[in-house]
């Protein structure tokens, strides 16, 4: 029962969705990405014409967090378009599908700990 445990811990990959691993960055000090204005989220991460997102509104910028958490496939595109303090912060309100949020909890534990206070 112990092996079959450390297995599942060790070697399990989260997904994202069906067939599409989460993708984790190593350190939350690597997510440099924009926390205002206005950007526009490339055509892979949203599929929709109008790509535009204020991020001067809160539930835009977590609606796009959670985008980019589920979508993302590359380490890069992690590092453009999350920050750190800001993926902290938000971290407890966000709706993420569960493999997301293990995956991002396993690697970051500052971040389970971030849910547990709110």
């Amino acid at each position: 029962m112990d092996l079959v445990r450390s297995l599942r811990s060790s070697g399990r990959h989260h997904e994202a969705r069906p067939g599409r691993r989460a993708v984790v960055a190593n350190h939350l000090s690597e997510l440099n990405g924009p926390t205002s204005g206005i950007v526009e989220l490339p055509h892979r991460l949203f599929w929709q014409p109008d790509r535009h997102v204020d991020l001067d509104r809160p539930g835009l910028l977590a609606w796009m967090y959670e985008t980019v958490l589920t979508e993302a496939i590359r380490i890069e595109e992690l590092q453009t378009w999350l920050h750190g303090p800001t993926l902290t912060r938000l971290w407890p309100a966000l709706y993420l599908p569960r493999g997301v949020r293990r995956a991002w909890e396993e690697r970051h534990p500052v971040l389970r700990a971030q849910g547990i206070a709110a």
